[in-house]
């Protein structure tokens, strides 16, 4: 058997505050159309940080101000089909403050900003359940 593989990758955590309530916004990944995070891999020539802004502007068409230390990790597992590596996922905050009307997937993605309980409910992953409950307290405190 091979030696598992762990996949660096980035993604934000995309936010805003609307009518005095927090929301995040959540895109389709490519495949199953499951509500994720916009991610990808680190690009060699950025940093994790960079990485996960340009994921931002083509997974979901959003700009922003992009927190320079991650809120967390979580991780997962590819499908077979992709590999099955593990993937560690830094996750970087992202105040949004543009929404564009085009962007690079907009044919093969949808988005949606929903609220915190909304997020937590849709997306599989445990650990990124735990982040988002995790960073909504946080920012409640501020």
């Amino acid at each position: 058997m091979g030696e598992e593989q762990i996949i660096e990758q980035s993604a934000v955590f995309a936010y805003r505050k609307h009518k005095g309530n927090l929301q995040i916004l959540l895109v389709t990944s490519r495949d199953s159309q499951r509500w994720v995070l916009p991610k990808g891999h680190v690009k060699e020539d950025l940093s994790p940080r960079e990485s996960a802004a340009l994921e931002a502007y083509e997974e979901a068409g959003i700009k922003g101000n992009t927190a320079k230390k991650p809120i967390g990790y979580y991780g997962y597992v590819k499908t077979v089909q992709k590999g099955g590596n593990f993937c560690r996922v830094s996750v970087f905050p992202m105040k949004v403050s543009h929404l564009l009307d085009k962007w690079p997937e907009m044919d093969i993605r949808k988005r949606k900003w929903m609220a915190i309980g909304e997020a937590i409910k849709i997306v599989d992953e445990k650990q990124l359940k735990k982040l988002i409950d995790q960073f909504y307290k946080e920012i409640k405190i501020k």
